[in-house]
């Protein structure tokens, strides 16, 4: 049953008085605490809050004088008293809660100032079980939820970069607040608290393996406010959940303008999928996206072979795309990048050297990350749906991991195959329905996004033509080479339409009702296939 509101006005003002100070991270807490003093707020504190403020030589109350009971259990205890919630909650002007607070003994608290224990912070980190349990908090949620929901008469702050707003506040209003800027920050209090929780509920989730739970939630803190989102109409906001995974949310921006919405999507395809080239393994690689397809991909000798090749794919959809490498970006590499007007470069770290000549370009992004993201790792991703969210754990299935079954007369040669796995990789990451042609470790040809198999087959094909004529290369790269689906092929004429471009083996899922006719298809043309019984849909 809903409890019934006595609609009793909020008021504009609210003059403060006293103030509950109680945080995990100090940063600013002793100027708020000295601004607060010279207002003649009485000051509230806890721990190792109020031993900060005692150190700084500024009059402060331990909450357990409130309380008239110590802290005990570790501080797990300390807060969680009639004293201090009555304090939060009651409404100042409801004669019932005011007469309470006399017969009690409860004084009111007009501002609250709490950040929470480092639970995000301590799972980032990986802290085991233990740790992990022992950094969340409750009280100070608890004191944040009470707070923000009596803002009519408790200003409430969870942020620090909100301490010079709210000194302000207080120097300009004769040590008053008032109720629209209470709202604001009751508004961004029930957020954090959102977030807090949901980090918990996601780590519980993961540590006892429960990949579809009951309630999901989704937290992140905003990182940067953008001009707009994927067009100039929209507003957009990117926001990060604390996943450590190397990426562009925990990259460091060297130098270039601010990253657009676009931006930021098309460069986290395209290092999720040079994360799929170890370095160790597949040596140096280079991917070059746009707008959230490759249309370039290739390993080579060095990163400026791999780089020349993946640009020799379809070097007029490059331009203004985004490169991601997988290695140290050298001053070679970087030479030829800049020659090109790329929008953003993403790579694990860069030289001195190559930074310098990338610096002659103002507005060129450099990201560095520090590392590849492990395409093993599981994680979740997720998308909107009108009054709804669809999660999934990330795609993380390895053609490595993948036990090949030849179905056709004729088996692919080594060389074959080893265009089959890296075309595999790169169909991971084109938009369904994708075919990627590939020849002596680059694409030659990509077909992304269209409706019907075929049509991709094709367009693949002729953007294979048109690099040649681009290179001057006698024929298509995809003469001779293998491709890839990343699922199966309904019907033998898009096989066949690979085959008419050059294809000589074929890498595909298999599972449709028709696979022996287009088996039939490629024993009849002598073209090797291999089944891999793992689909990629990207949509």
């Amino acid at each position: 049953m809903a409890v019934v509101s006595k609609k009793i006005p909020a008021p504009d003002r609210v003059k403060i008085r006293t103030a509950l100070l109680s945080v995990s991270d100090k940063t600013g807490i002793i100027e708020l605490a000295k601004a607060l003093s010279e207002q003649g707020v009485r000051l509230l504190s806890t721990g190792g809050t109020h031993k900060a403020i005692a150190a700084a030589g500024l009059a402060v109350t331990d909450v357990s004088e409130v309380t008239g009971f110590p802290e005990i259990m570790d501080g797990r205890v300390k807060t969680l008293h009639p004293n201090v919630h009555g304090g939060l909650l009651a409404i100042r002007d409801d004669a019932d809660h005011v007469a309470a607070m006399q017969e009690h003994g409860i004084a009111g608290i007009d501002l609250a100032v709490i950040n929470l224990y480092p639970f995000e912070e301590v799972r980032a980190a990986g802290g085991d079980y233990p740790t992990t349990v022992e950094n969340i908090d409750i009280g100070g949620p608890a004191m944040i939820r009470a707070s923000a929901k009596n803002h009519a008469y408790v200003t409430i702050v969870t942020d620090p970069s909100d301490y010079p707003a709210v000194i302000e506040a207080l120097r300009s209003n004769d040590g008053e607040t008032a109720y629209a800027f209470r709202q604001k920050l009751a508004a961004k209090a029930y957020a954090r608290t959102a977030a807090y929780d949901t980090a918990i509920s996601n780590w519980f989730a993961e540590a006892l393996d429960i990949e579809i739970p009951r309630y999901r939630t989704i937290g992140g803190v905003l990182k940067e406010e953008m001009r707009y989102g994927e067009n100039p109409h929209q507003s957009a906001g990117f926001y990060v959940t604390g996943e450590k995974r190397p990426g562009v949310a925990t990259a460091v921006l060297l130098q270039g303008k601010q990253l657009s919405y676009n931006n930021i999507n098309d460069t986290d395809g395209a290092f999720e999928l040079i994360g799929e080239f170890a370095p160790q393994t597949s040596g140096p690689a280079c991917a070059i996206i746009k707008h959230a397809n490759p249309c370039g991909v290739a390993t080579g000798s060095t990163l400026k072979d791999a780089y020349l090749k993946a640009l020799a794919c379809d070097s007029t959809s490059a331009f203004g795309g985004i490169i991601a490498v997988n290695q140290l970006l050298d001053a070679a590499t970087a030479e030829e990048i800049v020659k090109l007007f790329t929008e953003v470069i993403i790579a694990p770290e860069v030289t001195d050297e190559a930074q310098q000549i990338i610096a002659a370009k103002k507005n060129l992004r450099l990201l560095v990350t520090g590392g590849l993201p492990d395409p093993r790792s599981r994680g979740i991703t997720a998308k909107t749906v009108a009054g709804g969210l669809l999660v999934q754990t990330r795609d993380n299935g390895m053609i490595e991991d993948i036990d090949l079954r030849v179905v056709t007369e004729r088996a692919p040669t080594a060389a074959e195959l080893e265009d089959l796995k890296f075309a595999y990789k790169v169909a991971k990451h084109v938009k369904s329905n994708a075919i990627v042609y590939a020849k002596d470790g680059q694409t030659a040809g990509i077909g992304a996004g269209q409706m019907s198999r075929i049509d991709s087959a094709r367009i693949a094909g002729l953007k294979a033509e048109e690099a040649a004529k681009a290179m001057g290369w006698a024929e298509p790269m995809t003469k001779g080479s293998a491709v890839a689906s990343e699922a199966f092929f309904p019907f033998a004429d898009g096989l066949l339409s690979a085959i008419s471009a050059g294809a000589t083996a074929v890498i595909q899922p298999g599972g449709s009702m028709r696979d022996d006719e287009v088996i039939a298809a490629a024993n009849a043309h002598g073209v090797a296939m291999v089944f891999t019984g793992m689909r990629h849909f990207r949509h």
